[in-house]
């Protein structure tokens, strides 16, 4: 038995770095095919391990977690921009943030938000017309902005402050896009990259500060994350960087993956009519057609959508959870391991960096039939019967998995069926989509959709 996996050679230095920079999902899958469930490479002088079996997926998050840790990966970078969230804190600290902030994600709480969040949908859809093309990820974005803030800030923000969280967030992506020559540059040097990135931190940092200072004082009985961590801090349990670091964390990752997940369902929708159909069949028997004329020669909603409701749109969560297999909008998680450990067969050494594909083991034919085709109906209860549980890992898995999971689902699946039951859409750019990498995957052209409303 090799002691050590297979994988690709490198070049001095940089490794496989510009290999992996030019397309990692394509390089992904290629070390996959080529050398099988345990894979070794290098990025810069750094050994990087593939890890692309469920079943050590399983061990690595769930089962043996304790032997891992969150990568030091891009530390530095990441390290400013969420500083000691919930999403790269460590230990007893990480476990402590996770307990005081769970109430915020109960599923009870996001019920109560189902009102809201078909309000800011209908308040987004007010604003589209017949006939109208539109870059779909953008107003997903900003809606998805607008609902994060009221559920875990407790407020509302303006449409200025969306479009300037907006227009921070390209020169943030950029940042976490893998490239060589950032690589080898230091992230003190004044790059224009990095200059941009430092003014988009200052406005988001100014945008998280705002919010969290007009909350102050109102916090007695709120039930939202803002309320329950200056709560805290009140006891002397969170510093003024604490609260900066989880809201900052939640404000970004919070609305992030929700609009990636909805603009990739739209051009999977867009591109299949038969599941466009069917969506729109589902939605008209369970929430009615979509708004009726009224005396004044305007329009109205049928009621609005509720959290019984969301049960019985099996359909578009069908719809939902094939758009994650194939686009899930986390490609990769990172995790190093807290000491030596043995996956796939092999050794792995302590502080090895460990890749947990899901872009791979999602598409993976050992695992899926007929894996590139979207096909929502695979996760019928008869079809996924003996699946491995861990093929399957958008928002994670084990105690790191991501908190807002349920948040996230009744989020989109309030918006696709609100959409749904007004408008198709036609496709106007390429059915094929070519990704970006960053910290999530971001489509590198604009979904553009023509809205016909029905």
């Amino acid at each position: 038995m090799y002691t050590e996996p297979p994988g690709p050679s490198g070049l001095p230095v940089v490794g496989n770095t510009r290999q992996y920079a030019r397309n990692p999902f394509r390089f992904m899958t290629a070390v996959r095919r080529a050398y099988g469930d345990l894979a070794r490479f290098q990025l810069g002088p750094v050994d990087a391990y593939l890890v692309s079996n469920p079943d050590d997926v399983e061990r690595v998050l769930v089962t043996e977690e304790e032997k891992y840790r969150k990568a030091d990966f891009q530390d530095d970078a990441v390290d400013s921009l969420l500083g000691k969230g919930l999403l790269v804190s460590e230990g007893d600290f990480w476990a402590e943030q996770r307990q005081l902030a769970q109430p915020a994600f109960t599923m009870g709480r996001i019920g109560g938000l189902t009102d809201m969040m078909a309000e800011k949908t209908r308040a987004t859809l007010d604003g589209w017309s017949d006939g109208e093309t539109l870059d779909v990820q953008l107003p997903m974005a900003r809606l998805t902005v607008e609902i994060i803030v009221n559920a875990m800030f407790g407020t509302d923000i303006d449409e200025e402050t969306v479009y300037a969280v907006q227009d921070s967030l390209e020169p943030l992506g950029e940042r976490f896009e893998p490239d060589v020559v950032r690589f080898l540059t230091p992230p003190w040097v004044p790059t224009p990259e990095n200059r941009e990135y430092e003014a988009a931190l200052a406005t988001l940092d100014g945008i998280v500060a705002d919010l969290i200072e007009r909350r102050r004082g109102t916090e007695r009985e709120g039930t939202d994350l803002l309320s329950i961590l200056l709560r805290a801090q009140a006891m002397g349990d969170q510093t003024d960087r604490q609260l900066r670091d989880e809201m900052m964390t939640m404000l970004l990752a919070g609305h992030d993956t929700t609009a990636l997940t909805l603009t990739y369902a739209w051009h999977q929708i867009a591109t299949h009519p038969e599941v466009e159909a069917r969506l729109h069949e589902e939605v008209d028997e369970v929430l009615g057609g979509g708004r009726r004329p009224n005396e004044a020669g305007g329009a109205v909603d049928d009621r609005p959508v509720t959290m019984g409701d969301l049960r019985d749109l099996k359909y578009t969560e069908r719809v939902l959870k094939e758009t994650m297999r194939l686009y899930p909008p986390v490609y990769t998680l990172f995790r190093q391991t807290n000491t030596d450990v043995r996956l796939g067969g092999y050794r792995v050494p302590k502080d090895s960096l460990l890749m947990l594909p899901q872009w791979v083991v999602h598409r993976d034919p050992t695992y899926w039939e007929d894996p590139e085709t979207f096909d929502p109906d695979r996760w019928l209860p008869e079809r996924s019967e003996g699946r491995h549980r861990y093929a399957y890992f958008p928002f994670g898995a084990g105690p790191r998995h991501c908190i807002g999971k349920q948040l996230s689902l009744v989020e989109a699946k309030v918006i696709t069926s609100s959409v749904a039951r007004q408008f198709s859409m036609e496709l106007v750019s390429s059915p094929e989509l070519r990704m970006r990498p960053s910290l999530t995957m971001h489509p590198r052209d604009p979904v553009r959709v023509t809205l016909h409303e029905r």
